[in-house]
């Protein structure tokens, strides 16, 4: 049953009206909003939740809003809220009247649009003690990003072979086999949100610690490492559009950017954006820089680009200081906090907590020194990562596949369109440290 105010109102403190609004503004598929609207309401979309969706949700969508996504959700509330026999509300009736009647559709815009996103981290009761946990419990990130997969661009075009687990929401528009070219940088993917995840959920391994992003497309991981008070952080990317996408995201989440160059600054709130082609990377334009961790999300995707970002990734790994200290003290803290919150919240976060004490954590990460960089990827090509690896090996580099070895708090558990488990996380550390 459904929690309510004392006006018998829906309460948005309830776990299940706070996802539901979180849906609505990352814009989850209409299918997810009724699912979660049901919980709400018990099993069913009642009067109080077509209120508490009229109130928290569309009549707060400003002009900023896509109108052919809001146009879908209330079609779906309608005909599910009629199906049951209930009756519609009022105002949801005349939204769609509006809508219907007012606004134009424009297939073609509609294909091409940029859209504000929000994406809202929701930290559980027991994270109260941890840095990165904002005390409304929820950090609230707006992105200004690509409607659908194929609008954006990286600074070049890049074909991906026809791969049904990739290529679900392209169904309709693409053939098996068919080879499509995908413009990606502007969009939202699934690694950048794994470890913007993991950024916050283990804030002492970046809390005070140089940055550097490699393919940072619409700007999330920056703004979570940010959020967690990096010394410094700096985003770069290949495309000079994305470039000035991601400093308007930046400035919608209250930071400032800096002027383009790798070198380091002293002011802790400033995010440095750099145009960063790999092919044309030179060892001139980043020897300032010098990161302790190196970031990339969703990188290795292409087998022509990856002898350029593997060289991008070994010069930065192979020069630096020592990161000895990066888990003496923040692994320890880490894995005391995980006892704690996980023993009573999660018997498969305890399994995997056990894990990653048997592996000796701290001890694995005290001994290393040098830069550490930390890669979250989806492996849609086995050939692909299996080149990337061969790569790294000529590089000097060592890959390791750490995705089991960290327990992660689920910030994101209203995204359902968000394949979490299909995405794997490894380091990357330079041999001769």
């Amino acid at each position: 049953m459904a929690m309510v105010a004392a006006e018998g109102e829906l309460d948005l403190g309830v776990p299940s009206c706070l996802r539901l609004v979180s849906a609505f503004l990352a814009m989850e598929p209409a299918h997810v909003l009724i699912s979660l609207a049901r919980d709400c309401g018990g099993g069913s979309i009642t009067d109080r939740v077509q209120r508490f969706i009229w109130d928290h949700c569309i009549s707060k969508a400003d002009g900023n809003f896509h109108v052919p996504y809001l146009k879908s959700v209330l079609k779906k509330i309608i005909v599910e809220v009629e199906s049951h026999g209930f009756e519609v509300l009022d105002e949801l009736y005349e939204r769609i009247a509006f809508y219907m009647t007012s606004v134009k559709a424009d297939d073609s815009a509609e294909e091409n649009s940029r859209i504000f996103k929000c994406i809202s981290f929701l930290f559980p009761d027991d994270c109260y003690e941890l840095p990165s946990c904002p005390k409304a419990r929820k950090l609230v990130v707006t992105l200004h990003c690509s409607l659908n997969m194929l609008e954006g661009d990286t600074g070049r075009r890049r074909e991906w072979p026809g791969d049904e687990h990739f290529l679900t929401s392209l169904e309709a528009r693409l053939l098996p086999g068919f080879v499509a070219t995908l413009s990606l940088r502007c969009s939202v993917w699934p690694s950048s949100l794994l470890l913007s995840e993991f950024i916050l959920s283990c804030p002492e391994i970046f809390s005070n610690k140089s940055c550097f992003e490699v393919g940072s497309g619409v700007g999330l991981v920056g703004i979570c490492l940010a959020h967690v008070k990096a010394s410094k952080v700096m985003l770069s990317d290949g495309d000079l559009s994305s470039l000035e996408n991601m400093k308007l995201n930046l400035g919608l989440n209250q930071l400032s950017t800096g002027v383009d160059t790798l070198e380091r600054s002293d002011d802790p709130n400033l995010v440095t954006c750099v145009h960063l082609p790999w092919e044309s990377a030179t060892g001139c334009e980043l020897q300032d820089c010098m990161p302790d961790i190196i970031l990339g999300a969703d990188v290795i995707y292409d087998p022509l680009c990856l002898p350029h970002l593997v060289k991008v990734l070994a010069f930065l790994l192979s020069r630096g200081k020592s990161l000895s200290h990066l888990c003496n003290r923040s692994c320890n803290s880490i894995l005391s906090r995980r006892v704690q919150i996980n023993s009573a919240t999660s018997s498969s976060g305890s399994d995997n907590l056990d894990k990653a004490m048997d592996d000796g954590l701290n001890v694995e990460y005290a001994s290393k020194k040098g830069p550490l960089a930390f890669i979250a990827s989806v492996i849609r090509n086995v050939d692909t990562f299996d080149r990337f690896r061969a790569l790294a090996d000529e590089a000097n580099l060592s890959v390791e596949d750490v995705t089991e070895k960290f327990v992660l708090f689920n910030l994101l558990p209203y995204l359902q369109s968000y394949p979490r488990s299909s995405v794997r996380l490894f380091t990357l550390t330079h041999l001769s440290n």
